[in-house]
């Protein structure tokens, strides 16, 4: 969804969920800046190259890095399942930028939300599949 902020600046919204990890992604034009909880990106993410790389694709692969500062509340689950659903905010606020982006970031995958979850525990096991220990004797 695009909107105005108070300073009269363009800003594309894009919601991401992994897990149960919640991802509230704003676009900003600016200089490529990664903030996530008013924390800087790479120090939110623990400097790790992997999940950077990943919050970062959608913009890399329509050529974008330097035009936009990404804005992040995320919470819930953990650090890998916050990087994948900051990727589908991403993806999904640059479509609403231009939907001529769609082809592209839908060919990378980076549209498709992914459905997995934990699997819920049943009663008579230890967790959702782990039975207890069977004794013949």
């Amino acid at each position: 969804m695009q909107a105005t902020e108070k300073s009269g600046r363009v800003v594309y919204w894009g919601t991401g969920r992994r897990k149960s990890a919640i991802a509230r992604v704003r676009l900003v034009p600016g200089n490529g800046t990664l903030t996530i909880n008013n924390k800087p990106g790479e120090e939110y993410l623990q400097f790790n190259p992997g999940y950077l790389a990943v919050v970062k694709a959608p913009l890399e692969t329509l050529g974008l890095e330097g035009e936009y500062d990404i804005l992040v509340n995320a919470h819930g689950g953990g650090l890998t399942g916050q990087a994948d659903s900051i990727r589908l905010g991403v993806a999904r606020a640059l479509c609403e930028l231009d939907p001529d982006n769609r082809k592209p970031l839908k060919i990378e995958g980076y549209l498709t939300r992914d459905p997995r979850a934990k699997e819920r525990k049943k009663y008579g096991l230890h967790k959702a599949r782990k039975a207890p220990q069977y004794s013949k004797r």
